[in-house]
């Protein structure tokens, strides 16, 4: 693809003074650098695991407008939302933003996405005027409700889920707003934890304030709004100018997710159609399911960031994510439907249904450009939350999102024990854990046989088993596709399904995907993530990368022979050329003889 790597010239008046190209380039990247920066903050300054080692959270910086001009190097689930959390609180109080103002927000229905994403939004002054803003937002361990870690599946409400904040303003002109953290202090179950984690967003956004006000010193007010608007603009010419290369149309997939946790065992359907045109793009997201009962309702601004996460995977990474790409991207959804959810919907595991949104939006964009997408990866993250109390007294809320596998690439295998793209994050350490909370880790690796076969095999996923050491605690568990498989592309198998299972005084029993009940210190808990989906004929796969899967207990021998058609010798492991031919040959003729373009 010819993309311009360089920066072109401002368009703005910026181009007209003193100021260089390099000089735009050079602001463009500190301002990028500041965004990143903030990131680092927050890790480096929070309370809880699932900021410091999950890294749930997001930053950005806007202009003036509340453009989003920069976003930090960290979630996609958060694509979009700080402007959202923007326009909510510049609608609601217009004029009413000064110089140490910082606002607050979490509502669903009002700016945010879900009650624990809370958002700390600060207006940045320069010679008495506004000309920017800094954001974050992050994911809190609780915010309330009825129950410990504010993620259950099973509220039918909102107003069941935790305490929900409007735009607010938690300080004023520098003043804190001591009722409204009286407020948040008696709502939710770990105050210092909390406080812990926002004054790490608040030490961000100072910091970015402070930053953005010695560039606007260094290259002059009016040169340093001008760049601004030009690197939007820049984005968008670079974004228009990738979609102007692939090829128009309209293309429409379906998936569905497993259930709601409450009318179990009936699927809810995801539909998009992507109608591309041009410099323009619109993801159409008419026949997806009406909201449900459980709590995976998705609020528009988590459709659109599994829009824009899908289209930001196909097109060139050097792009960056603001305004401008915001500009080439329409997002559609009926309101009331699980991906636009209406009051009074629940949404705390929001996230569930935005992982699987965009492997629909993945399913509707390999047809258009079959050569950069993958198949199905896990189905997102698995959310745990295990609560209760140390034998001394003290409340503890373990707070823990797992994900692990990707589908099979165009080019290579699915990436295995990583991250959902949707995410961005890491792994909570098992010595991390052990320390903190009266969890004991007993059992973490990968889980064969479990990858979607294929040329390229989906990613191999992984299954944790967890132990309690106090006599009782609330267990809180969110996953999907239990029955529902990840799908494989163009002759790729699907992934295998995930399992969920309580293990109690050597009895093993299944509790399905989205549950809250009791644990005791004789129960362990395990969830086996789903295998990514696999990508082209697995009778296509070399033998020595299968050889190599078997060789680390990813895939069984008889897996290699029954599906990729690979006789592994006896004795000494290696691949029986003569036998491997012969095997193929076999599977071949029991294969479908016409050409399909989806896998199982």
């Amino acid at each position: 693809m010819n993309m311009p790597q360089s920066s072109p010239p401002p368009t703005s008046a910026a181009s007209n003074d003193s100021h260089s190209f390099i000089d735009f380039e050079l602001f463009k990247n500190e301002l990028f650098a500041v965004a990143d920066e903030m990131a680092v903050t927050i890790c480096r300054t929070t309370y809880s695991g699932v900021l410091r080692d999950n890294m749930d959270f997001s930053t950005g910086l806007a202009d003036a407008e509340g453009r989003l001009v920069a976003q930090g190097l960290t979630l996609p689930v958060h694509l979009g939302s700080i402007r959202t959390a923007l326009k909510a609180v510049i609608d609601k109080f217009g004029d009413d933003i000064h110089d140490g103002d910082v606002f607050i927000l979490n509502d669903p229905f009002e700016g945010g996405m879900h009650l624990p994403d809370i958002f700390i939004l600060e207006p940045v002054f320069h010679e008495g005027r506004r000309i920017a803003f800094a954001a974050s937002t992050a994911h809190h361990v609780d915010v309330g409700g009825h129950v410990p870690g504010s993620n259950a599946v099973n509220s039918t409400e909102i107003y069941a889920e935790g305490l929900r904040i409007p735009p607010q303003k938690l300080y004023s002109a520098g003043t804190q707003n001591e009722t409204l953290w009286e407020l948040l202090r008696a709502n939710v179950r770990l105050p210092v934890q909390l406080f812990g984690d926002l004054r790490a967003q608040l030490a961000a956004c100072r910091m970015a304030s402070r930053k953005v006000v010695e560039l606007f010193v260094r290259y002059g007010t009016q040169a340093s709004q001008d760049f601004m608007q030009s690197v939007t603009d820049y984005t968008e010419r670079l974004a228009r100018a990738a979609l102007a290369e692939l090829p128009d149309g309209e293309f429409s997939f379906e998936d569905w997710i497993d259930d709601d946790g409450y009318d179990l065992g009936k699927p809810i359907r995801l539909f998009v159609t992507v109608r591309k045109k041009g410099e323009h793009i619109e993801f159409d997201w008419t026949g997806s399911a009406p909201q449900v009962r459980g709590a995976i309702n998705a609020t528009l601004s988590v459709t659109e960031a599994a829009s824009y996460t899908a289209l930001r995977s196909i097109i060139p990474s050097g792009i960056p994510n603001n305004d401008g790409i915001f500009r080439v991207l329409t997002t559609t959804a009926p309101k009331g439907t699980i991906a636009n959810i209406a009051l009074p919907g629940a949404c705390a595991a929001r996230a569930l249904t935005g992982f699987r949104m965009l492997d629909c939006a993945f399913g509707a964009l390999a047809m258009m450009v079959p050569d950069r997408v993958f198949a199905a990866s896990d189905g997102g993250n698995v959310g745990v939350a295990l609560a209760g109390f140390h034998p001394d007294g003290e409340r503890f809320v373990y707070v823990d999102f797992s994900c692990g596998t990707w589908g099979g690439r165009p080019w290579a295998d699915g990436v295995d024990g990583i991250s959902n793209i949707f995410v961005n994050m890491a792994s909570q350490s098992v010595e991390q854990i052990e320390s903190e909370h009266p969890i004991q880790i007993t059992g973490y690796e990968f889980a064969p046989d479990r990858c979607g076969a294929g040329k390229y095999r989906g990613g191999a996923p992984f299954y944790r088993e967890y132990r309690i050491r106090v006599p009782e605690a609330t267990l809180q568990f969110r996953a999907d596709r239990q029955t529902v498989r990840p799908y494989g592309l163009y002759g790729g198998k699907a992934g295998q399904p995930g399992t969920v299972h309580m293990i109690t005084n050597g009895e093993e029993r299944h509790i399905g995907s989205k549950v809250t009940e009791g644990i005791t210190e004789n129960d362990r808990f395990r969830y086996v993530l789903p295998g990514g989906g696999g990508w082209g004929n697995p009778l296509e796969r070399d033998p020595d990368a299968v050889l190599r899967d078997v060789r680390n207990e990813l895939v069984s021998r008889a897996q290699a022979r029954n599906v990729y058609g690979v006789v592994m010798t006896e004795g000494k492991l290696a691949v029986d050329e003569d036998a491997t031919a012969r095997q193929r040959a076999e599977l071949a003729k029991k294969a479908k003889t016409e050409t399909v373009a989806w896998g199982d």
